[in-house]
């Protein structure tokens, strides 16, 4: 496995190495000792998998008081991954990365705690899965709206269409009203 750090401290892209033949192909999505070796510490306590159509974007969510760091792929179609530092204290405070994941370039994302998370469909389906550090907590879920011009985020939307949001999503609060990690 490749490990690249991204513009973001803490961020990281994983190429997972892909061993091929005419049946098709094989790849760890995940190896511990391959994770800390590329400095990665992580114990996970739940996967999740997501099937979104074109145009859906989902985020930017983070957990407050149970945050989670998550280790995100696309399995199948094509997604705009998108993560933004809360981390009040970052030198990368209120910046963002973004990252094309797709089933085709089988790249993952590493997000550790303090960072809130999105992602935005491109194409006609894809189906995403992540693990992630600590429980879902719907209680203690926060969403940041994903168009805040402070954050200056240029998501590709499908024919400048206005993305599909779930109700959570479409009422999000200000990045200048987010909870903040220290």
């Amino acid at each position: 496995m490749k490990f690249v750090p991204a513009d973001i401290p803490g961020i990281v892209i994983i190429e997972p190495k892909l061993f091929g033949d005419s049946r098709g192909f094989f790849m760890e999505s995940w190896n511990k000792r391959e994770f800390e070796k590329g400095g990665i510490s992580a114990s996970f306590v739940q996967d999740n998998h997501s099937r979104s159509v074109q145009g859906t974007l989902r985020g930017l969510h983070y957990q407050f008081k149970q945050p989670q760091g998550k280790l995100i792929r696309a399995i199948s179609g094509d997604i705009f991954d998108v993560v933004v530092d809360i981390r009040k204290n970052s030198g990368t405070f209120g910046k963002s990365f973004s990252l094309i994941l797709s089933g085709e370039n089988r790249k993952m994302l590493w997000v550790p705690k303090g960072f809130a998370h999105g992602f935005y469909v491109l194409s006609e389906t894809a189906e995403v899965v992540y693990k992630v550090t600590d429980y879902y907590a719907p209680e203690d879920e926060e969403t940041i709206m994903w168009n805040d011009s402070s954050m200056s985020i240029d998501w590709p939307l499908v024919d400048g269409k206005s993305p599909i949001l779930s109700v959570k999503d479409s009422s999000g609060r200000a990045f200048k009203e987010a909870k903040y990690f220290d």
